[in-house]
């Protein structure tokens, strides 16, 4: 007869998964002798060594007990659901193992892929890291109140970057991040100028009046707006904006 101990070293286990078995019932704890000490026979190791091989494969706890008492058609038919099961855990770990391995860095936590490729074309152009921050965690924002109109949001703005206007927009804002205080107010205005062009443009086009279709929440444009109020640039910017006819920032219209 055997304690506990050898037991546990015969089925290749430890003690604490012993009592454990004990506690959920999985494996009947045997009376005490007179000694006060429990033993254990081989039929208690083979049933610990099954009850172990059941776990080591992947079967919850829960259905061990199901599985030692049922009959072969019984066992076969939860094995191959219990296998069903663990080979949908194995697909969902690996996407996201795939997600993982997409984030890279903190960069672009949160950020869909699609951001993250317009988002590495911004930073091709020259586009410092604080404007790329912002932007990025816009786009944050949106593609959680938008996630069905994200892809359609990136195609436009990869479309503007083959505007070379666009381009010289954010290499101006590069040039402002960059520059000293005194090339920042000729730096701004023509960045308004840039801007005032496309709106122009957009608005004779009829882009503008589709701004209320794809983004349809004034709370949620208020919010945006929100992360740009208080940078002496985005301040200056709208002032000349305001001077040339045009409001707004993440709704622009004539004023």
């Amino acid at each position: 007869m055997l304690t506990i101990g050898q037991l546990a070293s015969y089925a290749g286990v430890t003690i604490r998964t012993v009592r454990h078995y004990h506690q959920v019932g999985l494996l009947p704890e045997p009376e005490r002798d007179r000694s006060g000490y429990r033993s254990y026979d081989a039929a208690a190791v083979v049933r610990l060594i099954r009850i172990r091989t059941l776990a080591d494969a992947g079967v919850p706890l829960a259905r061990v007990q199901e599985l030692l008492d049922a009959d072969i058609d019984t066992f076969g038919v939860a094995v191959e659901e219990i296998d069903r099961r663990l080979r949908a855990e194995i697909r969902e770990l690996q996407q996201h193992r795939k997600r993982i391995a997409q984030l890279g860095s903190g960069d672009t936590l949160a950020v869909p892929e699609e951001v993250a490729g317009y988002l590495a074309l911004v930073r091709a152009i020259g586009v410092p890291e604080e404007m790329l921050e912002a932007e990025r965690d816009a786009w944050i924002l949106i593609a959680a109140r938008y996630p069905d109109q994200i892809g359609a949001f990136m195609a436009d703005k990869r479309a503007q970057l083959e505007d070379p206007r666009t381009v010289r927009f954010y290499q101006l804002i590069g040039e402002l991040l960059r520059g000293s205080d005194t090339e920042g107010e000729r730096l701004v205005h023509e960045m308004a100028d840039l801007l005032v062009e496309l709106f122009e443009e957009a608005a004779a086009t009829g882009q503008l009046e589709q701004q209320d279709l794809t983004m349809d929440d004034s709370a949620f444009i208020q919010l945006l707006d929100s992360m740009a109020e208080g940078h002496p640039m985005v301040t200056r910017l709208r002032e000349l904006l305001a001077e040339r006819g045009w409001a707004g920032w993440t709704r622009v219209e004539r004023a």
